[in-house]
């Protein structure tokens, strides 16, 4: 049997620069409800920059942690319009200085399905060629680009910090494909 709840009513609760919080009343079959509240997200990009030998992360300073996490180059996609590929490349490009001549998706992800409807779309770029940065903010003004060789970069997966799950959603999967 199949769970599909009907939508009762949906209130916006806040309303956000990049994203909005509501609170949805769910009506189920029987009568009974529930309530969820959603965080509505546009969705976001992250591109793993590999050259066959080395990957692109970098080192940025997230708000929420108050700390320094390393990761792929990664944004939101917040300028209207704009497809997805593109945005990953106007990403890599600003983030990391790097153009790529590929891009390929290797898979999408929902960030937290439980409390938002953020999906991420992670690519492979390559073909990569070195074009200036252009950081967009101070996090990206102060942000520290890093090349990895693919085995260092899995390694850091192992290690005993926390890891961005994008970050490694990537890794590995470029580490699979690569026969690591």
């Amino acid at each position: 049997m199949a769970f599909e709840p009907e939508v009762r009513s949906t209130e916006v609760l806040a309303t956000g620069q990049v994203f909005d919080v509501e609170r949805v009343e769910f009506a189920l079959r029987d009568g009974a409800g529930f309530t969820r509240e959603i965080v509505r997200h546009p969705g976001a990009v992250a591109i793993l920059a590999f050259d066959g030998a080395d990957v692109v992360l970098v080192r940025q300073w997230r708000a929420p942690f108050g700390a320094c996490l390393l990761e792929i180059p990664a944004g939101t996609r917040d300028a209207h319009g704009e497809d997805p590929a593109s945005t990953a490349l106007r990403e890599l490009e600003e983030e990391a200085g790097i153009r790529a001549a590929c891009l390929e998706t290797l898979c999408t992800v929902w960030n937290s399905p439980g409390w938002t409807d953020q999906t991420t779309v992670i690519y492979l770029a390559t073909g990569l060629t070195a074009v200036p940065r252009r950081p967009a903010g101070p996090e990206e003004e102060a942000m520290e680009v890093i090349r990895l060789g693919l085995d260092e970069a899995v390694a850091q997966l192992r290690g005993p910090g926390p890891v961005d799950a994008s970050t490694a959603v990537a890794i590995l999967a470029l580490a699979r494909r690569e026969g690591l």
